[in-house]
């Protein structure tokens, strides 16, 4: 069984170019897309707990609702 460079090489020239613009359209979608910005439209959601609980305790019950 020949490898696929091979075959692409058995090619006539237009098919070569056709693979190629399919492989950069299959590289391109699937490059990781960069992150976007932050959003902190949570932050201070729990102030009303800072005195109740400490970031230790908050982890523990974060990893405990996670099921871990």
């Amino acid at each position: 069984m020949k490898n696929i460079a091979e075959q692409i090489k058995e090619l006539p020239p237009e098919l070569q170019r056709e693979v190629a613009d399919f492989v950069q359209f299959v590289a391109k979608k699937h490059t990781a897309k960069p992150a976007g910005k932050l959003r902190l439209g949570w932050r201070g959601a729990l102030k009303d707990l800072r005195d109740k609980y400490t970031s230790v305790e908050l982890s523990h019950k974060a990893l405990e609702w996670w099921g871990d």
